[in-house]
């Protein structure tokens, strides 16, 4: 350890009467500036004490700068979507739009009678807001909202399965992103649960071999990123609402997925929705509000109003409940279901769902002409899409994507890589050493920021 270096660690004193600190304290405070400070001088004892050399005075103070700006920046920025992913997962899933945005105005900047009730001038709550919505778009009895999926069916299983038997499929004992399954939701609720039938086939007899008078709830799971073909079998769900009510057992599907009505002319007849299903008798259906619903993150349950009123007086319903933002967000897409029209015109995934082979191509080529602009070499190739989000898992979709043309192997890579370091990102594909830009999922007025960035910075030296 050299106790020498130590010694001549300046002090917080010394570096806060730098020009460039004082310039750092004006634009974001004393307290974070100091903050850093001391940050800095910490990591550079531990350096020094493992026979580092003590750095330079200036690399002190552009530590602090870095410091300060990684805790002050926003991490979380707007982007650009190129992938032909629709409702990609790392991206937040459904884009709102600028609609949304403007029905959110209102109400995030000032004061809302979220939990007011207005016509008794008394405390109200903040499920009635958007519950008479839900309840006319799902045609169900009654529905609430927390803040996911996975917490709808937590709810659920804890609020009428705790320590009872809940008979699932095996081939239903699903994944979902972050390495999050069922089987862990379902022990953390404290539901016991039984599996049935094997990975490929599962017959009615199955479950009903497996009742007994533990058993409170048949859980089916649909199967939204993923599917199983070949030599398989599922129960249909008009029979297990049979085989429910015939043992006055509660039946729960999870649908995941949320597609609340098919509409007309988009590639989703095998996609299962939530209206349909409560008309087959589902006690409750339990869905996701950023997926096929196109709306924010949101865990929505809907089904029979005796149900759904134990769940809003369950004492987890309150760790679980959304604030203003999401429902003001919901609110403002639900309202878009109330006429055909709007479903294809105002709500983004639809819109780009809707996209036939002319748009892609136009958007296309608007690229292309935009990248020629800047004597970018480019061509546009077709490429395979999805709707992504885990929904759809069996769903090819035909796009059009633009092709940055290079003999340099290394080009593609470090032209993806800068684009990430953007104060927008734009996020491409890398596939077999080039880079692409799908139409599909780009927004026409995204079409020249992409251009002009690609440009900058292939003339960066």
């Amino acid at each position: 350890m050299n106790s020498k270096e130590l010694k001549n660690i300046p002090g917080v004193d010394k570096l806060l009467n730098l020009p460039e600190i004082k310039k750092e304290i004006e634009i974001n405070g004393e307290e974070l500036v100091k903050y850093a400070i001391r940050q800095s001088l910490e990591i550079e004892r531990e350096n020094i004490q493992n026979s580092k050399k003590a750095s330079s005075l200036e690399k002190l103070v552009l530590d602090v700068h870095c410091i300060v700006h990684y805790i002050s920046d926003t991490s979380l920025k707007p982007m650009v979507n190129a992938t032909g992913i629709i409702l990609h997962t790392n991206l937040a899933r459904a884009p709102l739009g600028k609609k949304v945005l403007e029905g959110l105005k209102p109400i995030v900047t000032g004061y809302s009678n979220l939990e007011f009730d207005l016509e008794k001038g008394k405390r109200g709550q903040r499920n009635t807001h958007i519950s008479q919505l839900l309840k006319f778009v799902t045609q169900a009895e009654d529905a609430i909202v927390v803040n996911n999926n996975a917490a709808a069916v937590m709810l659920c299983l804890k609020t009428f399965a705790a320590r009872k038997e809940v008979i699932i499929s095996r081939s239903e004992l699903i994944e979902i992103g972050g390495s999050f399954r069922i089987p862990e939701i379902m022990r953390a609720s404290g539901a016991k649960m039984v599996e049935v039938g094997t990975t490929n086939r599962t017959h009615l007899a199955d479950y009903e071999n497996a009742i007994t008078p533990r058993t409170k709830v048949i859980l089916k799971a649909h199967k939204s990123n993923y599917f199983i073909g070949g030599f398989t079998e599922e129960v249909e769900i008009e029979e297990l609402v049979k085989l429910a009510k015939k043992h006055d057992l509660l039946f729960i599907y999870d649908m995941g997925s949320g597609l609340l009505r098919k509409p007309i002319g988009l590639p989703l007849e095998n996609e299962p929705d939530v209206r349909s299903s409560l008309q087959a008798g589902i006690d409750l259906v339990t869905f996701s509000g950023d997926k096929l619903l196109g709306g924010p993150q949101a865990g929505i349950i809907a089904g029979r109003k005796e149900l759904i009123s134990e769940l809003v007086k369950a004492p987890m319903m309150r760790t679980l409940r959304v604030g203003k933002l999401t429902i003001a967000a919901l609110t403002t897409v639900l309202r878009y279901y109330l006429k055909d029209e709007d479903l294809l015109t105002k709500i983004p995934i639809f819109m780009m769902l809707n996209r036939d082979d002319s748009e892609r191509s136009r958007l296309a080529n608007l690229l292309k002409k935009e990248l020629n602009n800047y004597d970018i070499k480019c061509e546009i190739i077709d490429s395979p899409a999805r709707t992504g989000g885990g929904t759809l898992p069996q769903l090819q979709l035909k796009s059009k994507a633009v092709m940055l043309v290079s003999a340099d192997k290394k080009f593609a890579k470090r032209i993806f890589s800068e684009l990430l370091k953007l104060d927008r990102p734009i996020l491409g594909i890398l596939r077999e050493g080039n880079l692409l830009f799908d139409a599909l999922t780009v927004f026409e007025e995204d079409i020249p920021f992409i251009a002009k960035a690609v440009n900058t910075i292939m003339r960066k030296k």
